[in-house]
């Protein structure tokens, strides 16, 4: 079990890990990243999950542990927007090995784009340099891929773990 991280060129300059073809992974079912390096003071990552666009921002430095690092900043997230403990838990725990590729998906970039330009806005306009806030603030934000479904990465997040649930997925 583990998770892919379908990583910029940018970002896999910085990490400089073995990659692999861009094969999805099949781990928890929050298994598939985007991420981007923000070279803002301090540098960031920007990571986006592939199916709802849920966005997390994680301290870049130092980058070679990222991976490592990436579960506990998700985890802030989807505790601050609600998600039951035990999902959190066993997603966490699925996240134990990582599979590095580069992008593939033009959709997800885009939304990468969007966060990126949208996340710098809001840390200058509220001021803030807390992560979390950041993370939680963008995720809120309409995204135009998932119009036809939830419109806002939180909102996606919660439809689609109880259609995960309803399918009888297992975490």
């Amino acid at each position: 079990m583990g998770y892919a991280l379908f990583c910029t060129q940018k970002l896999l300059d910085r990490i400089r890990p073995l990659v692999t073809d861009p094969t999805p992974v099949s781990g928890g079912i929050l298994s598939n990243w985007y991420a981007t390096a923000l070279f803002w003071k301090p540098q960031l990552a920007l990571l986006v999950h592939e199916e709802t666009l849920l966005p997390v921002l994680v301290p870049l430095a130092p980058a070679s542990s990222l991976a490592e690092r990436f579960p506990a900043h998700l985890a802030a997230v989807l505790y601050a927007l609600d998600v039951d403990a035990s999902f959190v838990a066993v997603q966490v725990a699925a996240m134990g090995e990582v599979q590095y590729a580069k992008t593939s998906s033009r959709s997800v970039l885009g939304i990468m784009n969007q966060f990126s330009y949208l996340a710098e806005g809001y840390r200058e306009y509220l001021e803030t340099t807390d992560l979390l806030e950041l993370s939680l603030k963008l995720a809120h934000v309409p995204c135009s891929p998932l119009y036809k479904r939830e419109t806002f990465p939180d909102r996606e997040l919660h439809r689609w773990i109880t259609d995960k649930n309803q399918n009888h997925t297992h975490f």
